[in-house]
């Protein structure tokens, strides 16, 4: 992710040169920074793993890979922000283009005047979903920290006798003394690692 203050890193792929020039052209007179660009859709997932964009242009149709198939396996990992161009505003592409993760769609011939917004409502529901994977993850991680915490004060409970207080004062003197996570001491005293 690009840090704050700097410009926005773009690749784009579309198969058309003079609409790849024109894009190039509208974006950076925008501020935009564009740090690659390909007519094919195998390349434009290459491009966007390497050069760690924060949106990639996909035109449906190029050669090598389609931009929806590029568009699946770019937010399937998360790589870049997604915005599908294309000449077809049929609504079965649109919903395809949806559920291959694009965040915006724009019908070409576009205006710039429909360009940025739709530029800056991918950036942005991007920003959202990484935001709220992170903090799904860091969820997760606290919930499994927490389940691992309980088994280590019932193991010191039912084998050291402590009550549930001690078990804990036990596990948070022994994470601060170590320095290393709650989690990580309750794990060793689960796998016998470390008793009283």
């Amino acid at each position: 992710m690009t840090p704050a203050g700097a410009s926005p890193r773009v690749v784009i792929a579309e198969d058309e040169a003079i609409i790849r020039l024109d894009l190039k052209e509208l974006l950076e007179e925008e501020g935009y920074d564009v740090v690659g660009e390909t007519g094919r859709g195998d390349e434009a997932i290459d491009l966007v793993r390497d050069l760690v964009p924060d949106l990639v242009i996909l035109d449906v149709k190029m050669p090598g890979l389609d931009g929806l198939s590029a568009a699946r396996q770019i937010t399937s990992e998360r790589l870049a922000a997604v915005l599908i161009l294309t000449a077809f505003s049929q609504r079965d592409l649109v919903e395809q283009a949806r559920d291959a993760g694009a965040l915006a769609y724009l019908v070409k011939p576009f205006q710039k005047s429909d360009l940025m917004p739709a530029i800056e409502v991918a950036l942005a529901r991007h920003t959202e979903l990484t935001s709220l994977e992170r903090h799904v993850e860091d969820l997760e991680e606290r919930l499994e920290s927490r389940k691992l915490i309980d088994r280590a004060k019932g193991r010191l409970m039912d084998e050291q006798g402590y009550d549930e207080h001690a078990a804990w004062r036990f596990i948070q003197t022994q994470a601060m003394s170590n320095r290393v996570k709650i989690g990580e001491i309750a794990r060793r005293i689960i796998d016998r690692e470390l008793t009283p």
